[in-house]
C-alpha cells in the first residue's frame, strides 16, 4: 500500500493525494515534478527512476488513509548533479 507522502522531500511543496505534480520512486521517495527536473530524473536517495505517483480515489481515503508524515530532507543539488557525471 503506498503511503501517499504529503510533501515534496526536496522543496516541501504540499503534495496533497490527488496531486498531478508528485513522483515517486521505487522505494516511495516523494517529489514535485519541479524537483525531478532539478534533479535530472535520478532520486538523490536509491538513484532509481521517477514515475507519476498514482492518485488513490477520494472513495478510499477513509479505509486507506495518505500518510501525515512528511519528510523534508533538501538535496544538495550541486552534489547531486556532480554525482551523476561520475
Amino acid at each position: 500500500m503506498l503511503q501517499i507522502r504529503p510533501t515534496c522531500e526536496n522543496c516541501n511543496k504540499a503534495l496533497p493525494y490527488n496531486s498531478d505534480e508528485a513522483m515517486i520512486c521505487t522505494f516511495e521517495c516523494t517529489f514535485c515534478v519541479d524537483c525531478v527536473l532539478l534533479l535530472k530524473e535520478v532520486c538523490p536517495n536509491c538513484g532509481g527512476g521517477f514515475e507519476k505517483r498514482p492518485i488513490r480515489p477520494e472513495s478510499l481515503l477513509e479505509k486507506y488513509p495518505i500518510s501525515k508524515n512528511a519528510v523534508h530532507k533538501p538535496v544538495d543539488l550541486e552534489k547531486h548533479l556532480k554525482s551523476l557525471k561520475s
